[in-house]
């Protein structure tokens, strides 16, 4: 694992983090135009393509969900139980309500808030099963009130679904689980096929090719985020365990090998130890050859002069986690502008928030957390606003609303107020 100081990162080359993005547009706009021409018989034959596999149906039966329930172990039941109860009791507090008030002369305005319709929800397979990001997606459509909720996800060599990602799906209510992944899957989303309804938001992560097709597809339909690969900054002081600091990096290495893990400390003695152990505990990991790859291309050790340098970096990067296993950490709160999630402390691991804590790990990631939220019960709602006048209260700003229609050169907007002032 690189150990660099602050300047020293500053001047890092950071072009190889760009993505091939032509080579992969071309291949998804591709895709997405025959999804849009030929709909379920192309999800069949990208199915056979990249999934090598012949599906039956695009749609998980009611025996598949029933034969899952079977396969998952009683204690995964249990942990899927907590887990719900934490997400669905944190993302209630986000509920957003109609509100209305009153003005003089009968005037009324408001906003209206109301839930979409249907949601698609992408959970990625291929690498890992992710039964953890339907809890985390679902819960909050639920809450919102979306009454029809589908999943994508690409199937297993056998044709089937991972169970663990059933087991939770039947936990939660879905309305459909379709047997699709990849630029097909979002394309099938946002534009329907014979099969798979057209729904109006299409949330969830996945890969590079997934990223680049819901970027496509914005505007046709809404989307959470164009997440990229998974990120964790650990701003550490030797109040922290360098043990707990490298297990918690390599937990963000093993997603994949794009993966980005960054630890920010003010001692280069401790920086030493955080590498040592990285090392010592890489070898150990199942996935140690991706976590192994992410930490040589993207592990940075950063070691900078005060605490302030520590922090204005953070807000630099923007990260999608932010642990701060730091003295009195609660304290440095308001110097952080900018994170998906904040940990703090040392017994508060990203891990925690990945599955149990309730805050939601679909999060914003490649600094994009100086403009975006994590994903949560807003993203599912939507707002109309209410504006009701009398009579004697349009006539009291007519001039006022003829004025600023003319002065744009709106003569027929003018026209509507004059008309009704004329009467």
């Amino acid at each position: 694992m690189k150990i660099m100081t602050y300047e020293e990162y500053q001047s890092e080359d950071k072009t190889m983090h760009e993505k091939r993005n032509e080579e992969i547009d071309q291949a998804v706009l591709e895709i997405i135009g025959e999804v849009r021409r030929n709909g379920d018989e192309a999800l069949y034959k990208y199915a056979e393509k990249f999934d090598r596999v012949n599906l039956e149906s695009l749609t998980v039966s009611e025996a598949e969900f029933e034969e899952a329930l079977q396969l998952v172990s009683v204690d995964f039941i249990e942990a899927i139980k907590t887990a719900k109860a934490n997400i669905e009791q944190f993302h209630r507090a986000q509920t957003e309500k109609s509100w209305f008030f009153n003005k003089p002369n009968g005037v009324m305005l408001g906003q209206q808030v109301t839930p979409m319709d249907r949601a698609g929800v992408y959970i990625p397979g291929g690498k890992a099963a992710y039964p953890s990001t339907v809890l985390m997606n679902l819960i909050p459509a639920q809450i919102a009130g979306v009454p029809s909720i589908y999943i994508a996800t690409p199937p297993q060599s056998d044709g089937k679904i991972n169970p663990h990602v059933l087991a939770a799906a039947k936990s939660i209510g879905v309305t459909a689980v379709f047997k699709m992944g990849g630029a097909q899957a979002v394309a099938a989303f946002a534009y329907g096929t014979e099969t798979v309804n057209k729904v109006d938001k299409i949330v969830g992560p996945g890969n590079d090719y997934v990223a680049r097709a819901k970027k496509w597809v914005y505007g046709d339909v809404a989307i959470d985020m164009i997440a990229g690969p998974s990120e964790i900054c650990i701003v550490a002081d030797e109040t922290a365990r360098a043990d707990y600091v490298a297990a918690d990096l390599l937990s963000q290495a093993e997603h994949d090998e794009a993966a980005t893990s960054i630890c920010i400390t003010t001692s280069r003695n401790f920086a030493q130890q955080i590498a040592d152990e990285v090392k010592k505990q890489l070898a150990l990991l199942e996935r140690r050859e991706i976590a192994g790859q992410s930490i040589q291309t993207n592990g940075k050790i950063i070691i900078v002069d005060t605490m302030e340098e520590a922090f204005a970096l953070v807000n630099t990067i923007a990260p999608e986690h932010l642990q701060l296993m730091i003295e009195n950490a609660t304290d440095h709160l308001p110097d952080v502008k900018h994170a998906g999630a904040i940990f703090l402390g040392n017994y508060s691991p990203e891990p925690l928030g990945d599955y149990l804590a309730g805050p939601n790990h679909t999060l914003p990631t490649s600094g994009t957390a100086k403009f975006a939220s994590p994903l949560g019960v807003y993203d599912f709602m939507k707002k109309s606003s209410i504006i009701r006048y009398t009579q004697t209260a349009l006539l009291k700003e007519a001039k006022h609303i003829e004025t600023l229609a003319n002065m744009e050169g709106l003569g027929a907007h003018a026209k509507s107020i004059e008309i009704r002032r004329k009467s």
